[in-house]
């Protein structure tokens, strides 16, 4: 899956999660800006580990401030 792909769902499930119109998430969101709650967040890291069969460690979890931060994390954990 090259980076185009994972920021689409990405994007696709923050939009879900969230419930915010996709159009409102671009890669410099900062996922308190979109609204986000830590439940949310880890809610958000869930759906990524399954949609992407990744496990994704506590300490990249903590540099995640952005959509963008998010994507560049699923890209290297591929």
């Amino acid at each position: 899956m090259d980076r185009k792909e994972i920021y689409g769902k990405v994007v696709e499930l923050v939009s879900e999660t969230l419930e915010i119109d996709e159009e409102e998430i671009d890669e410099g969101k900062r996922f308190d800006d979109l609204g986000a709650d830590s439940f949310d967040l880890l809610e958000l890291v869930t759906a990524f580990e399954d949609e992407f069969g990744v496990t994704m460690d506590d300490d990249s979890l903590e540099e995640i401030q952005t959509v963008g931060d998010a994507v560049d994390a699923l890209v290297e954990l591929q």
